[in-house]
């Protein structure tokens, strides 16, 4: 079967690299599933769940936004930041969750509260993923 490079970049360094099967992003109008050889595009991607499909193995990222090139034969995702499932610490996803509902709860200036939805934003996030993992794990 074909396969398509995958690499996954921060500012900080290089997350993933490797042939995949397939992979699943969540892009600004909705998630977009690549398969090898598909179409040439670029988008912004928004924060969500990055899928990656190999042979029987499915790996889950969070990532906070940025934009993903795909070329027939690559796909790189630019992303904000990225953490593997298996990497996001639970406890300070839940204490980034409760910070930012607390701040959303009282009275903040219109910038605070723009970047406490995104915390919160990023913090259910971070912890749907790796919830998602942690069912999987017990199945």
């Amino acid at each position: 079967m074909a396969k398509v490079k995958l690499e996954i970049v921060t500012a900080e360094k290089l997350i993933y690299s490797e042939d995949v099967d397939m992979v699943v992003a969540p892009g600004v109008d909705g998630y977009l599933g690549i398969l090898p050889h598909h179409t040439p595009l670029m988008t912004m991607l928004n924060p969500g769940e990055l899928r990656i499909k190999n042979g029987g193995e499915e790996i889950e990222m969070a990532i906070t936004g940025g934009f993903m090139e795909v070329r027939p034969d690559k796909v790189v995702v630019l992303a904000d930041a990225a953490e593997r499932a298996e990497e996001i610490d639970i406890a300070r996803a839940e204490a980034a969750k409760k910070r930012a509902e607390e701040r959303l709860a009282g009275k903040v200036p219109e910038g605070d509260l723009l970047r406490a939805q995104a915390s919160l934003m990023r913090a259910l996030m971070r912890l749907k993923v790796a919830e998602k993992r942690r069912r999987r794990g017990k199945l």
